[in-house]
């Protein structure tokens, strides 16, 4: 299950989204309320949970690159999602994932919001995301959730600390740099691989450390030597194996 909460990155989503996809896996997801204003923000995709409204929707936010181009595996990446993904409005509460007898194998809260931590960490189920959560926490499945706004409150800290002791993993959407990154899309995808991680899903990303300094430079043009909007569209400096 996936779970869209409001706070900005929707980027990471789609990432997280495609890399469960390209796993092959079946995914269940909402998208709250607050989360459509911040995808419409983001991307200028109107979310609709309708079932004939949310696949082309889906696929325009899945298929398009940082830049707002199509991505080359967009029609492959649709296809997939029309038979994997089943998406719930937020405000029913009795769909499938409400109930801990709906059989998943965890969630991943992204990005999730303060508002939504706090949600999750008071047991609210003010919305089918947070009972989604709170059945993924009482069935002692696998629960990710992963934090963007920064910095925290103390009340933030707290709740945050309330979801690492009840059993969840609190993965910040914080990039690292050591799988040289040359572009945005590179770095959401190292953080949407570690997430992934963290949920046990195989993925492949971002480089991973192999322990050679200086390693993931070697594939890697040097400063100033490529035109910036077209390695992004291109990939030619985003990920492993560019």
């Amino acid at each position: 299950m996936v779970g869209v909460s409001g706070a900005s990155g929707t980027p990471y989503a789609a990432s997280v989204l495609r890399g469960l996809l390209a796993a092959g896996l079946p995914v269940d997801l909402v998208v709250s309320r607050a989360a459509r204003l911040t995808l419409l923000d983001e991307t200028g995709i109107a979310w609709r949970d309708g079932a004939g409204a949310w696949p082309g929707a889906l696929a325009d936010w899945l298929g398009t690159s940082l830049a707002g181009r199509a991505r080359p595996d967009r029609d492959e990446v649709a296809a997939r999602a029309e038979v994997l993904v089943r998406v719930h409005a937020a405000d029913n509460l009795a769909a499938g994932p409400s109930s801990g007898s709906y059989p998943a194998r965890g969630m991943i809260v992204v990005p999730a919001s303060t508002a939504t931590v706090a949600g999750i960490a008071l047991g609210l189920s003010k919305d089918l995301l947070q009972r989604a959560a709170d059945v993924t926490l009482k069935e002692s499945r696998r629960l990710v959730v992963v934090p963007r706004e920064m910095p925290f409150t103390g009340a933030t800290l707290r709740h945050l600390v309330t979801l690492h002791d009840a059993g969840a993993v609190v993965a910040a959407a914080s990039p690292g740099f050591y799988a040289g990154a040359a572009d945005a899309q590179a770095l959401v995808d190292f953080v949407a691989g570690r997430v992934l991680d963290a949920a046990e899903v195989p993925n492949a990303l971002f480089r991973r450390w192999t322990g050679e300094l200086g390693a993931a430079r070697t594939d890697r043009p040097r400063p100033g030597t490529v035109d910036a909007e077209t390695a992004v569209d291109s990939g030619t400096t985003a990920g492993p194996g560019a």
